[in-house]
């Protein structure tokens, strides 16, 4: 899977607002795309939310992500908000 590291400063970035960036990034790289997983940490939020548990050290929303065709993850801020696209 493919990271990309963002950071947004003098802004203050909204969940909604990382994720229209985030679907727009992903879709110049690959295309048509779908988001499989997320994180808004600043909330305390993930999906798939069911997904509670850590997976060899990896939580368990972004195992999901990556072993559901993940391909791009896109990282906001050291991880304020992180979105998977496959």
């Amino acid at each position: 899977m493919k990271d990309i590291l963002i950071a947004i400063t003098g802004a203050d970035l909204d969940f909604e607002t990382a994720r229209s960036m985030a679907r727009i990034m992903a879709m110049q790289e690959n295309g048509e795309t779908d988001c499989l997983a997320w994180l808004d940490a600043r909330q305390g939020r993930q999906s798939p939310a069911a997904v509670q548990c850590e997976i060899k050290g990896r939580p368990g929303w972004e195992v999901y992500g990556e072993n559901h065709g993940g391909r791009l993850k896109i990282i906001f801020n050291d991880g304020e908000y992180v979105f998977i696209h496959g």
